[in-house]
């Protein structure tokens, strides 16, 4: 049987229909290709879904980091108080443009006064005196919860692989670690049983050191967590050995490969963030994975040490050499969306923060603290509409009124019932006198209208 060219090539690609042949391909076969199978690990790359409850949040956290930025600048001055005048070109130092910091004060009264200087006639600006008494609320707060910060602060540099930070890196993030201004001081050098304070040679920069690892402050908050569910609601131990808690956003959508793979992710063991992994040979795939599942515990811990349970993006970069973080944080972070969330919201999308889920509900935190709900103070305050302040001077001046005529009515009724200085006896002597005179007006009327009744009746008579 004879074959011509084209038909020996068209029996040649039907026995072997995957065999390439010039740049005809796979997808140029006969026969169709057989559907793969998807992979059940968990996606490089995911779409992020919004949730708004933490958007909200970071909508009233942007009003409040212009604020503090006023306040900060008021607080310098002399006496705490500056005329107008002298606003718009100061805001500028804190990013504000022309003629947009009055604008801004005048929208929150409750955090920021506007009066009269008494002498120079002139407006002033200083603070709200509910504003001093929220600062005042939330520096009582953080100096109670002190000791609190200090073993967050030791377990900050336990996270480390060389159990030493820089200076500068935590002062930047002090305050969401509750961590006073003057830290440096009052913490580090105040405790030299827990830390050390040094210049390196090699960068020139100070470098805060732990000197004592406590054992028992290598307890993960995960670890916590997983223990209280375990005992409260008798949750399979070998399910929840490695387990994380996860809350997706509302939309997610949940595939059938995207579920088995959270299922194999959440039993993978991993090294906690506080174990020493330097004599670990991390050449083998599954040494990277649990690598990779140890940075998620690590940013996981960091977020349990902060005060609010968020931090920035950019504030967890600063920490990602010492700790071994991956160079692509927010997508690392992305894949994740059960455990984290990051908000765009704030500075015009420049700004990531970044949310543990599970100590969130509806954008409040679960489990408060004095220091968190003294700051909370500040944002009712700036929620306050404008025009209840206005209500509430008015208020103020109408009760004002009021005392003021009480006041009055009592000074009237004291000066009638003064006694001048007199005794008692004086005081008895000069009630009895004015009795008697009343008694003889009395007297005298009674007589003079009886004559003129007698007049009457002699009238009628001679009538």
């Amino acid at each position: 049987m004879r074959f011509f060219p084209a038909s020996a090539e068209i029996l040649f690609r039907l026995r072997n229909p995957l065999h390439e042949i010039g740049p005809c391909r796979r997808r140029c076969s006969l026969f169709p290709a057989r559907a793969m199978s998807q992979s059940t690990s968990i996606p490089r790359k995911l779409d992020r879904v919004r949730d708004h409850g933490f958007d909200n949040y970071m909508e009233i956290e942007k009003k409040i980091r212009k604020v503090l930025k006023f306040q900060d600048l008021i607080l310098t001055q002399h006496r705490q108080t500056m005329p107008i005048s002298r606003l718009d070109a100061l805001s500028r130092r804190i990013g504000f443009k022309q003629h947009e910091a009055g604008a801004f004060v005048v929208k929150f009264p409750h955090v920021f006064e506007i009066y009269e200087h008494p002498v120079q006639r002139i407006l002033y600006i200083r603070m709200a005196r509910q504003a001093h008494l929220q600062m005042e609320q939330e520096r009582l707060a953080l100096i109670a919860q002190l000791p609190e910060a200090v073993n967050r602060l030791r377990k900050l540099l336990m996270l480390s692989n060389s159990s030493r930070l820089r200076l500068e890196h935590v002062r930047i993030a002090r305050r969401e670690f509750g961590l006073p201004d003057d830290f440096e001081y009052s913490v580090v050098l105040k405790y030299p049983e827990f830390f050390r304070l040094f210049d390196a040679q090699e960068t020139r920069n100070k470098y805060i050191e732990i000197v004592d690892k406590d054992p028992s402050l290598k307890v993960c908050a995960i670890e916590t967590e997983r223990e209280r569910e375990y005992r409260e609601k008798g949750v399979d131990e070998e399910s929840i050995r490695f387990a994380f808690i996860l809350k997706f956003p509302p939309g997610f959508k949940l595939g059938k490969y995207y579920k088995i793979a959270v299922w194999k992710w959440q039993r993978m063991p991993y090294w906690s963030p506080y174990e020493d992994i330097s004599g670990y040979d991390m050449r083998s795939l599954e040494a990277q994975r649990r690598m990779e599942k140890r940075a998620v515990a690590t940013i996981h811990e960091l977020l349990s040490l902060t005060v609010e349970k968020k931090i920035t993006l950019e504030r967890i970069a600063h920490f990602r050499m010492a700790m071994d973080l991956p160079n692509k944080l927010k997508e690392f972070l992305m894949r994740h969306q059960g455990i984290f969330y990051i908000s765009t919201r704030g500075n015009q999308g420049k700004l990531h923060t970044v949310f543990l889920r599970e100590e969130y509900r509806r954008g409040e935190l679960l489990r408060p603290n004095d220091l968190y709900l003294a700051r909370r103070k500040l944002a009712e305050l700036v929620l306050l509409s404008p025009r209840k302040a206005k209500m509430d001077y008015e208020l103020i001046d109408y009760k004002r009124h009021i005392e003021d005529d009480d006041r009055r009515g009592a000074e009237r009724f004291y000066v009638d019932d003064s006694f001048d200085g007199h005794d008692e006896d004086d005081v008895q002597e000069s009630r009895e006198e004015a009795r008697g005179d009343s008694n003889l007006v009395s007297d005298n009327d009674d007589s003079e209208l009886s004559e003129e009744a007698t007049d009457a009746e002699d009238a009628f008579v001679a009538e």
